[in-house]
């Protein structure tokens, strides 16, 4: 099956960010950051469609408040005006109806968070680097962009630095090559991308490798601060068991490689982008009592990047399915049973006011607790209706049929009625629909399979105890 593309009317919940009237389908950003004035210089070529129905004679990209040094479209300088993060562009010569066109632009200036409900959200400054953690709409703080999760496209990012710092982002590193004092990265992400899924990380970080070279499997690499290498080495040590467990469930990896960034810094929670995750100092401890967070970053390669959500309002699919394979972790690696954690999740959820619909929660509760929670026991009460045989041959047929694609809630529905002949259509009514909170599925599970979890390549390295550990 193709990826489904979707070209969406403005997100109710972000109406100004955003435009649908185009699509744009590779990014080539070339930037140049100094980390010390926190100065960020950059180009963009964006090639993009118009629209159907009329000629692009106007277009937007969103862009927070940098100088603009120029614009072309298809190599012809093009009047722009650009306030209130946006970028308006007039083309020379309009693009026809489903033409294929292309954007530069120029931009520089001192990159900083994009304000939001939620706090500042983007470009984050860092003591010594910077970072960027953009859900929802934080992706203009720092290149030009059509901020709408359903644009998704390919991108190419060539970032240069002083060569004292590690550059990450999500995608294939295809070049590092220094000159003088300064290095230039260049990374390839061919998947579609949504923008708030392109992530960054510029620091002092020595790699570490979680798999063998030449092991097989998923490549996998930590970048993280010299100093916690060995609480990283334990506390990351079973990802690559999670890979595999995550692969047998919900069906083969969506990208070519996965890398996790330990940022020199507190963060409140972890970053998840394409490819890649953030985490602050304050999540590695040497003790895994944060591993249910590596569980849920990893699971959002599936649900979130790969299937990616054609708006917010959907934002109980990407964070009930991660919230959920948390608990499948949990489960399958010897701890409590996918059951209890339900228990101990309904129980928390039975505290809150039952006045949140997580089908459709809000943009001031996009990021309430219960739409994880809440979202985690929908996911339960279907694998207790449908039986583990039907739940996981469903759930791994979403991830599988829907790779690289963006859905709604009305396509998960639509999945789950045609992956069973039991009626379930009232069950997900009640739990997504209706604020007040339904009775806690009460037929337990018949128990996990007795085989024992599948080990992941390299397992040399991740069952080797690190030093001081």
């Amino acid at each position: 099956m193709s990826p489904k593309q979707v070209v969406a009317a403005a997100d109710p919940y972000f109406p100004n960010n955003g435009d649908h009237r185009f699509h744009a389908h590779r990014y080539e950003l070339t930037l140049d950051y100094r980390p010390g004035p926190n100065r960020l210089a950059g180009t963009a070529r964006i090639n993009a469609i118009a629209g159907v129905g009329a000629p692009l004679r106007e277009f937007a990209l969103d862009l927070a408040d940098f100088r603009i040094g120029r614009v072309l479209v298809d190599g012809r300088a093009a009047h722009y005006t650009h306030r209130a993060g946006k970028l308006r562009i007039k083309p020379a010569k309009a693009p026809a109806a489903g033409a294929a066109f292309t954007v530069d632009v120029h931009w520089s200036g001192n990159p900083k968070p994009v304000r939001s409900p939620w706090g500042g959200l983007g470009w984050e400054e860092l003591t010594d680097g910077a970072l960027v953690a953009s859900q929802p709409v934080g992706a203009p703080s720092w290149y030009p962009c059509n901020d709408r999760p359903s644009d998704k496209a390919s991108y190419q990012i060539s970032v240069t630095t002083p060569s004292a710092y590690s550059v990450v982002t999500g995608g294939r590193l295809l070049t590092r090559t220094t000159r003088a004092s300064a290095t230039t990265w260049v990374y390839d992400q061919p998947a579609p991308t949504a923008s708030y899924l392109v992530g960054l990380s510029i620091g002092v970080y020595r790699p570490v490798p979680l798999t063998e070279p030449h092991g097989g499997g998923v490549p996998q690499t930590g970048y993280v601060p010299a100093r916690l290498q060995p609480q990283f080495e334990h506390d990351f040590a079973r990802q690559p068991q999670m890979m595999a467990l995550f692969e047998e469930l919900f069906g083969p990896y969506p990208f070519a490689e996965y890398t996790v960034v330990v940022a020199d810094e507190e963060l409140d929670v972890p970053v998840e982008a394409q490819g890649l995750a953030t985490f602050g100092t304050n999540h590695v401890d040497g003790a895994r009592r944060f591993e249910r967070l590596v569980a849920h970053e990893l699971a959002h390669q599936w649900f979130g990047n790969s299937v990616t959500i054609s708006g917010w309002q959907h934002i109980w699919l990407n964070e009930g399915l991660a919230k959920y394979a948390e608990w499948l972790w949990s489960e399958r690696s010897g701890g409590p049973s996918a059951h209890h954690k339900a228990e101990a999740a309904y129980r928390q959820v039975t505290a809150f006011p039952q006045d949140l619909r997580i089908g459709d929660p809000g943009r001031r509760l996009l990021f309430d607790d219960r739409v994880y929670e809440r979202g985690g026991l929908t996911v339960h009460a279907l694998r207790v209706a449908l039986g583990d045989e039907a739940f996981f041959r469903m759930l791994r047929g979403w991830a599988t049929l829907n790779r690289h694609s963006v859905v709604t809630t009305a396509d998960f529905v639509a999945h789950v009625a045609r992956s069973t002949d039991r009626p379930v259509g009232d069950l997900l009514t009640a739990w997504l629909d209706r604020p007040e909170l339904p009775p806690f599925p009460v037929r337990t599970p018949p128990p996990p399979p007795a085989a024992p979890l599948r080990a992941a390549p390299a397992t040399r390295f991740w069952l080797r105890r690190p030093s001081g550990s």
